[in-house]
């Protein structure tokens, strides 16, 4: 799914109205039925609506859904601005339609605290949409932020009142805190930023129907993962292959009191589907591995740590689970990198070794699959702001080193050579614990073994990753779920997917 900005969306409203064709105000219609029938599905139907409206397009979008949730049974009461009434053509119409409607309040804004609060009752905010241009401030600041004081859950319509869709906000910026936000057409990108996106809640995208042509033809270089996307990525197996058509990985890492690091990334690489898979450690994790990976070949890169990683032929490598950075452990990996050209995985350890010295990254293969979380970021690349500016300087480093950057975060980013970033939205705060990182290093390593291209294996694996994390999460809760509960919900995430597959009939 494409991620357009304000502008493009803007453009493709006034696309949908010229072509459809189909009025402004109808477009607003059709969208405030697609927040009610989500409210509706989701909402007890005695609960009351307290709905705050904005004088623009936004405020057009709440008062049509107070008039569509009121008319379909609902308590609501409307805030809006009675000190300012200058509202957008398509507002002043459904604006006079809600006025028509006897059985709901209007009330101005600074009425709100003098109600006596339903507790239970949900405050929709429809105060400012995507076209907003500067922080909050004066009369609609203070609004949102005794908003935000209140426990009632909060639902926000097409974006936080106060959020800017395609940039970063100022620390000290005011923002509507919404549990939910239902959003129309495509993700808007601050949605995806930790700093930003956890005002947005929970996201609904809901489609709203603009114009096919334009969303097609539309340019963008930011996406988010779908199940579209991935069908067409994946690839089931063949009914007569065998076992070398599947790759053969060798997952390299480990160090005395860290095997299980590369146990779990070995596992994940078995269950990725790999055709043979070998774990390369040192000796001291021999029966670690042979006991708890049977099903992986071992071979010897140490005593303790690892000091020599041999090139194999036609074998796809997984370095950095657990390894350490120990002198001879980098000697090691240095010397190995100065002789193995093609695509490999870099993770933990490995990047760290890599980060010491700056020319060091030169030595990372073409087209390579590095996974570092911000911090891993920071020593290879350097420090930056926040994590918007941390993804144009990935943008820029995957084009200068012509390598996939996997961003590890809440909403991971895959950034390609060629500056197209890639969102995940799989996953849930069940990952946020030792051993995740490795997990992913073996599954992708895995797909990479496989014969899928460097890009394909890096948005599918961690989209596998977030996948059966959030499978996991179901059994297990996050709490509690460990990272080998992730390796072994791959293959029930595996059979969704050939099931898609056979559905379709590709």
């Amino acid at each position: 799914m494409k991620i357009f900005t304000k502008d493009q969306i803007k453009l493709a409203d006034q696309y949908t109205v010229e072509k459809e064709p189909i009025s402004a105000v109808n477009l607003m219609e059709r969208a405030a039925s697609g927040c009610v029938e989500w409210i509706e599905q989701n909402a007890k139907h005695d609960t009351k609506f307290y709905v705050f409206c904005g004088n623009g397009n936004n405020g057009g979008d709440g008062f049509a859904i107070a008039r569509m949730l009121y008319l379909r049974g609902f308590d609501v009461d409307v805030f809006f601005d009675r000190q300012n009434q200058s509202f957008s053509n398509e507002t002043l119409i459904n604006f006079k339609r809600l006025k028509d409607i006897s059985g709901i309040s209007l009330r101005d804004f600074d009425e709100m605290e003098k109600l006596r609060y339903d507790e239970n009752a949900i405050i929709i905010d429809a105060l400012f949409g995507i076209g907003l241009s500067r922080k909050l401030d004066g009369r609609n600041q203070k609004l949102v932020e005794n908003l935000n004081k209140k426990k009632n859950p909060k639902i926000s319509v097409d974006i936080p009142s106060g959020m800017f869709a395609d940039q970063m906000n100022d620390k000290d910026d005011t923002i509507f805190k919404a549990d939910v936000t239902l959003t129309f057409q495509s993700w808007k990108k601050s949605f995806l930023h930790p700093e930003t996106g956890s005002f947005a809640g929970k996201v609904a995208i809901l489609d709203i129907k603009l114009d096919q042509k334009f969303l097609d033809t539309a340019q963008s270089d930011d996406f988010v993962i779908d199940d579209e996307l991935i069908t067409k990525i994946f690839k089931p197996r063949d009914h007569f292959s065998h076992k070398g058509n599947y790759g053969k990985c060798i997952i390299s890492g480990g160090s005395y009191g860290k095997m299980g690091a590369v146990v779990l990334a070995g596992k994940a690489a078995l269950h990725a589907g790999s055709g043979l898979t070998f774990v390369l450690a040192p000796g001291c994790g021999y029966n670690i591995l042979q006991t708890s990976c049977p099903e992986a070949m071992f071979i010897n890169g140490g005593e303790k740590v690892i000091s020599r990683i041999k090139i194999q032929q036609n074998s796809v490598y997984g370095i950095g689970s657990g390894m350490g950075t120990e002198d001879v452990t980098a000697k090691s990996l240095l010397m190995f990198l100065e002789t193995y050209h093609d695509p490999l995985v870099l993770d933990a350890d490995a990047l760290n070794i890599l980060s010491k010295e700056k020319h060091r990254l030169n030595l990372i293969p073409k087209k390579s699959i590095i996974t570092p979380h911000p911090k891993e970021f920071e020593r290879l690349f350097g420090t930056t702001e926040n994590s918007f500016e941390r993804l144009n300087l990935a943008r820029e480093k995957a084009k200068e080193l012509n390598i996939i950057i996997v961003l590890k975060d809440h909403h991971t980013q895959i950034i390609t050579p060629k500056e197209k970033v890639y969102y995940n939205v799989t996953g849930n705060s069940g990952l946020a614990k030792g051993g995740s990182g490795d997990v992913l290093t073996g599954i992708i390593t895995s797909l990479l073994a496989q014969k899928y291209s460097s890009e394909e294996a890096a948005v599918l694996g961690v989209w596998l990753h977030g996948k059966s994390a959030d499978s996991a999460a179901e059994k297990y809760s996050k709490e509690s779920m460990q990272p080998g509960n992730v390796v072994q919900e791959l293959g029930n995430v595996f059979l969704e997917l050939n099931k898609r597959k056979f559905f379709f009939g590709i």
